[in-house]
């Protein structure tokens, strides 16, 4: 096989997958890694992809550009309605009192599958806190859980309240446990675009006694400019893709639960 062949197999890869691992791609075209690292260096300059440890991505899945939350509803539905159902099922299991819910359309279902699993008698009393007013709006409609909505600066972009108003609420808190959405999970942690929205998501991290991260398969290997949290901060992750070699290793390496919907 050619070079301009071979790239353009790696390429359709790529494109078609989102992330590539050295290793697979030298032993599925009997080639040398170092091979596989020339073609992807001349894919990254080419702008098709990015280099990261162990391989590649798709240059489409490094951005800062964040879409708005209501072009990104309809995006994987029934994989995020996995992961909802999935982690609502655990939570009312798990017999948590108090939540921080993080803004986004996973976390939006999952406040969806809450309100049809949690118990509607008045001893099932939940407390949950969030940023987000359109999650607020899909808890208030169940009797048993008491909404506080965390009060700040509205990013229409995002729905979600950013700034020193949010921050300090936040840090006030000390839930059981805290639900966040991403825009990006790697070997090397969590990820978002905005700086604001990433000082958020930090410190409803350090403020729950458990972390709980959902992140439907278009987050999964994706990376973004603002990192707010490792893959050591993380209790557990619910997703709907199953995660590569290199990312279920650093998984088992920090000690974090995953769980495929």
């Amino acid at each position: 096989m050619l070079a301009v062949q071979r790239r353009d197999a790696i390429a359709q890869r790529i494109r078609a997958e989102g992330r590539v691992l050295v290793t697979e791609l030298a032993a599925e075209l009997a080639i040398t890694q170092e091979t596989v690292r020339r073609d992807l260096d001349a894919l990254e300059e080419a702008g098709i992809a990015r280099r990261v440890h162990g391989g590649a991505v798709s240059a489409e899945r490094v951005s800062l550009v964040e879409s708005a939350v209501d072009d990104r509803v309809a995006q994987n539905a029934s994989g995020k309605r996995r992961i909802a159902d999935l982690a609502a099922t655990r939570l009312v299991a798990l017999g948590a009192t108090s939540l921080v819910v993080d803004a986004g359309t996973t976390t939006a279902a999952f406040a969806e599958a809450l309100v049809q699993r949690w118990p509607q008698h008045v001893g099932a009393r939940l407390v949950v806190a969030t940023h987000a007013p359109a999650v607020a709006d899909i808890l208030s409609r169940h009797p048993a859980i008491e909404v506080h909505v965390i009060g700040g600066r509205l990013r229409q972009l995002t729905g979600a309240a950013v700034g020193a108003q949010t921050l300090l609420a936040i840090q006030a808190m000390s839930p059981d446990v805290v639900v966040l959405g991403t825009n990006g999970l790697d070997a090397a942690g969590l990820t978002t675009p905005d700086p604001e929205e990433a000082a958020v998501k930090a410190a409803i991290v350090a403020s729950g006694r458990r972390v709980a991260c959902l992140a439907d398969g278009s987050k999964i290997g994706a990376s973004t400019l603002c990192r707010f949290a490792t893959l050591g901060d993380l209790d557990v992750v619910v997703t709907d893709a199953r995660p590569d070699a290199v990312l279920a290793a650093a998984f088992e390496d920090a000690g974090t639960e995953v769980h495929v919907a």
